[in-house]
């Protein structure tokens, strides 16, 4: 289908979208699934329409300047709307492009995020949580809710595991390809000989599910509980309140235990459970997908090394789009929009050229 078909099939599903409206007779639920998706629209036909009143005048300035009876003036002035014109039309097409570009249904939908230490040993704990600290940051600059959820130290100062949630407009939009190995290389505080350590964590950002979007058999659940413990293993609890919760189909496991009351853990722990098992079902479309696309912004793969953290240098290095900045100081203190509207622009550019 050509650009214009599809600007003009927007077009007549926005005018049919207006009568279906004014008719009324529609239940509730459906008005407003109508009316959403009208709303939705709305942009992309002002879009459209701004497209092609530029393509209009772009004809209508040339259809003068292949005019002989058009006087000097007039050719002059032509000839600057024409080149102005030819221009804006390229940026016209392409931010219409994007607007037709099939929308992640995610994108919309509220985030957890997951940082887990990995190879390092305590340096890693560390590395872990300034980088949840670094997304904390984030969130307080875009006036994101970040509720911590669970934090498991090491008692150093570091993070075995952290979670939290992340309410807002476009958090997962913009959070989504933060998924993957993040790798610190630094000179950690207890190293005499100046030697740069290499330590990892790994970041896993899943779109928050709502129990309408994951169906999930009470049968299919094994919940415990137990004694919840602090670092060092230590009690920190004289009731049974941590809850382990083991989805027995996939295996998948979810411990909470920074609440004192069982009900909390354990709504917590369904929380995250029904979020993983949305994000296992996503994967799973999107591995089907990758096959067929010539490229995109990484794998997704949460093994997938992404972005290396140089302190001593002072650099931030994206692998997947080959993209560093001199500016970690920063960085780590929440300053990532550089980086993600990069990450973006390219998904972007991936999608468009399949379509082209």
């Amino acid at each position: 289908m050509s650009l214009n078909e599809s600007l003009d099939r927007v077009l007549t599903r926005y005018k049919e979208l207006e009568s279906l409206m004014s008719e009324g007779g529609a239940g509730g639920d459906k008005i407003a699934k109508l009316g959403k998706e009208y709303s939705d629209l709305g942009p992309v036909v002002e879009a459209v329409k701004t497209y092609r009143k530029a393509q209009a005048d772009a004809q209508g300035m040339a259809d003068l300047l292949a005019d002989p009876a058009t006087d000097r003036d007039m050719r002059e002035l032509a000839e600057e709307e024409f080149q102005e014109l030819k221009e804006t039309l390229p940026e016209l097409e392409r931010q219409v492009q994007l607007m037709l570009l099939p929308k992640d249904e995610a994108d919309e939908k509220n985030a957890i995020l997951e940082v887990r230490a990995g190879t390092g040993g305590d340096e890693a704990g560390l590395f872990a949580a300034d980088l949840f600290r670094m997304y904390q940051r984030y969130a307080e600059t875009h006036r994101w809710r970040f509720e911590v959820m669970s934090v498991n130290e090491t008692g150093i100062g570091g993070y075995k595991e952290a979670i939290a949630t992340i309410s807002g407009t476009d958090v997962f939009a913009r959070l989504k390809f933060e998924s993957g190995v993040h790798r610190g290389q630094r000179i950690p505080v207890t190293e005499s000989g100046g030697r740069i350590h290499t330590s990892a964590a790994t970041v896993a950002v899943m779109p928050e599910a709502e129990e309408v979007d994951i169906d999930i058999d009470e049968k299919e659940l094994r919940i415990d509980v137990f004694r919840a413990s602090g670092p060092g293993g230590q009690s920190v609890n004289t009731t049974d309140s941590a809850v382990r919760i083991t989805h027995l189909p996939t295996g998948l496991v979810v411990i909470q235990q920074d609440e004192k009351s069982q009900h909390k853990n354990r709504a917590k722990a369904m929380k995250v459970l029904r979020s993983r098992l949305y994000e296992r079902e996503r994967q799973i479309r999107d591995d089907a997908r990758a096959a067929q696309r010539k490229g995109q912004v990484g794998s997704g793969d949460r093994s997938e090394r992404i972005r290396t953290y140089n302190f001593p240098q002072g650099r931030v290095t994206d692998h997947r789009i080959n993209l560093t900045l001199h500016k970690l100081d920063r960085v780590m203190d929440g300053d990532l929009d550089e980086l993600m509207d990069a990450l973006i622009s390219e998904d972007q550019a991936s999608r468009l050229a399949e379509i082209a």
